[in-house]
């Protein structure tokens, strides 16, 4: 994988005049709109980076994105990838590699997801403090390269405390009410029963999405502090479960991406 991850990274190097980006940020289903506030210095599409993914589910453009949000290097993946598109969990985690050989010492992630905490409501903010693997495999199955990181990383801290307590402190500033949780990771593409629901409120989880968790275990295996947010587009709470379509999740982010994107880029703009 080294040599994939360094042909990448020399590809995207020389298509953007070396740019070298201090944050990754990984944007979720409908949760595109940060892009608008990018000072956009290059976009490369993922069908053109060697070696890349490339995106195959609506609400994710595909775009690599370098540039500047308040005034800090950034790059952006608009669009991600998931186990349920076929991908395997190295090849979820491999954009992450290839952020870290550019330069970044710091991941920003987000995610549309359900809210099984019945005090959420559609269009909460929960920022991450925890999660929990339910996908059936794990990015670092397999050699481990110790040019990445050890066999065996730790992760008594997935999210960054202290990021964590700086987005708190924007959000009271910013008057947004904001949760924090744990999210529970699933491999999709169907949308959870009301009985899996409920088991994922039991073993402890807040929210429930497809997504985040293996980028989230890659950056860590490379020693790189993580910050994350969930939107919450629906709810799995029982007596208020509705029928939801990924249209639906794709709006309810849109509407309520406005805290997110305003907390990343303070968060950004004081790091």
């Amino acid at each position: 994988m080294l040599a994939q991850v360094t042909e990448t990274a020399a590809y995207i190097h020389s298509q953007t005049e070396n740019f070298k980006p201090e944050c990754g940020i990984i944007l979720g289903t409908g949760l595109g709109g940060l892009v608008k506030e990018i000072d956009i210095k290059f976009i490369l599409n993922y069908s053109d980076i060697p070696h890349f993914p490339v995106s195959t589910v609506e609400g994710h453009s595909g775009k690599l994105i370098l540039g500047y949000i308040s005034g800090k290097p950034v790059v952006v993946m608009q669009g991600r990838f998931h186990y349920y598109e076929g991908y395997n969990m190295q090849q979820v985690g491999y954009p992450v590699r290839v952020m870290k050989e550019l330069g970044i010492t710091k991941l920003f992630v987000s995610n549309a997801s359900g809210g099984v905490n019945p005090d959420f409501e559609i269009g909460d903010v929960m920022i991450l403090n925890d999660h929990i693997n339910l996908l059936p495999s794990n990015p670092l199955i397999g050699h481990n390269d110790k040019y990445f990181g050890p066999r065996f990383p730790d992760m008594s801290e997935p999210y960054d405390r202290g990021i964590i307590k700086q987005a708190h402190e924007i959000a009271k500033n910013l008057g947004y009410k904001v949760h924090e949780g744990v999210y529970v990771s699933v491999s999709g593409p169907c949308f959870e029963t009301p009985a899996e629901y409920k088991y994922m409120r039991i073993i402890g989880g807040d929210a429930v999405g497809m997504s985040t968790v293996p980028e989230v275990i890659t950056a860590r295996h490379m020693n790189i502090p993580c910050f994350a947010v969930s939107v919450i587009t629906d709810i799995g709470v029982e007596g208020r479960i509705v029928e939801v379509t990924h249209e639906d999740v794709i709006a309810a982010a849109s509407k309520a991406e406005v805290k997110m994107t305003a907390i990343f880029k303070a968060l950004l703009a004081n790091s």
